[in-house]
């Protein structure tokens, strides 16, 4: 079998480098790092940009969450 036969099967197992990369990224991320606060911070964010919208803004804003452009969330109700 050869490289150039369609039945050849080359994989590569990148699990590894993957293990690598997380361990990575979590030493950059340091050990105060809180995904919860982070997540809440996310949020509030969220909810701060889509507040104050005019009229125009808010049925545009209904309008892209209808389609499942943007993610409807709590911040509907503020909004």
């Amino acid at each position: 079998m050869s490289p150039d036969d369609p039945a050849f099967d080359f994989t590569v197992d990148l699990s590894a480098h993957e293990m690598l990369r997380r361990t990575h990224v979590m030493a950059a991320l340091g050990p105060d790092w809180d995904p919860a606060a982070a997540l809440r911070g996310e949020e509030e964010a969220r909810a701060l940009l889509y507040s104050g919208l005019d009229a125009e803004q808010q049925r545009i804003y209904d309008e892209l969450v209808a389609a499942g452009v943007l993610p409807a969330g709590p911040s509907d109700a503020a909004a």
